[in-house]
């Protein structure tokens, strides 16, 4: 199938990301804008996301993203990228209730939503990956091609997590085919910093704590200590796969506030844990290796609840064994 098969009979489509919508999210709603508006001119297409970080503003188009959803233009196909429940749906979750039709492109193992359409492959890389396959590829642009590569790149941590396949590598060429700066790319949105960021990583990399034998680390940022060094919530990105560096450690637990007493845990593992499990008990959800959930209660219990599930976990495995 391709994306036309949802076309008919249709002239208003939204598309719409997740809160606090990262690479793959922004990679997998530009893309597909993108190729919506320039295939399918006669087609009213909005793209509605939180305000995208600084460093993806090389995407074409990305100034036309409507921050909040008015419900002035209905649309006739909402088309979610990268949303694996209806609450994760970012400003334009009314729209969910006014559309015709739901169209849902998604790669989380935890998605459980029934939409109109659901094309969910837990084994993709990641979402721009899932919607690469539903484009015509002659008919992708160096710009929609720009747009899914980031998403690519951000949910391999450049091609190196184990999400990452052959059929992965061979959209990656397609897109690189089309001229874009990949190099750039990479090096612009997933490893540069700020000094700030850099900075605070480096904070919290020196307030570590490891558990269970050495193979757990954790960490928590208070909102107060992000206020301190001139970050926020969103800088926090990329601080917890450099946890999970650690020699030894197979599961990284980074917890920071979002708000007073709210709490965001990021989980990352590399063989042993299934974080999406633990994502899950806490209401979240994601990955097996990566997953993530927003709590509200005390940091030291939510850290308290997840060590004894990770611990659980090892315990069934060697009883298995």
């Amino acid at each position: 199938m391709k994306i036309e098969d949802f076309l008919e009979g249709v002239s208003r489509v939204a598309i719409a990301g997740h809160t606090h919508p990262d690479g793959d999210c922004i990679g997998s709603c530009m893309g597909l804008y993108l190729y919506l508006r320039e295939n399918y001119p006669e087609l009213q297409v909005k793209v509605y996301l939180e305000s995208p970080r600084p460093e993806f503003g090389f995407l074409e188009g990305i100034k036309e993203i409507c921050e909040s959803y008015e419900g002035t233009d209905v649309p006739q196909l909402l088309i979610l990228c990268d949303i694996s429940s209806a609450d994760r749906i970012g400003v334009a979750s009314a729209a969910l209730q006014d559309a015709e039709k739901t169209l849902c492109f998604d790669h989380h193992r935890t998605n459980q939503n029934t939409f109109s359409w659901k094309f969910n492959d837990p084994a993709a890389s990641s979402t721009s990956e899932v919607v690469f396959r539903f484009l015509e590829q002659d008919r992708i642009s160096t710009a929609c091609a720009e747009a899914l590569y980031l998403g690519m790149v951000h949910d391999t941590g450049v091609f190196q997590y184990t999400c990452t396949s052959p059929e992965t590598m061979r959209a990656a060429a397609v897109l690189m085919e089309k001229g874009i700066p990949y190099s750039r790319i990479i090096d612009e949105t997933f490893y540069q910093k700020s000094w700030a960021q850099n900075h605070m990583l480096g904070v919290v990399l020196s307030s570590c704590r490891l558990h269970l034998d050495g193979t757990v680390i954790s960490a928590q940022v208070t909102r107060k200590l992000m206020e301190e060094n001139g970050v926020g919530p969103r800088d926090m990105d990329g601080i917890v796969a450099q946890m999970r560096n650690t020699a030894g450690v197979d599961t990284a637990i980074f917890m920071y506030e979002t708000e007073a007493g709210v709490w965001k845990a990021s989980l990352r593992s590399r063989k042993k844990t299934d974080v999406s499990v633990i994502a899950q008990s806490f209401g979240g959800g994601g990955h097996v290796r990566a997953a993530g959930c927003t709590v509200k209660e005390d940091p030291e219990e939510i850290l308290q609840r997840i060590l004894s599930q990770i611990a659980a976990q090892a315990e069934s495995e060697q009883i298995h064994v």
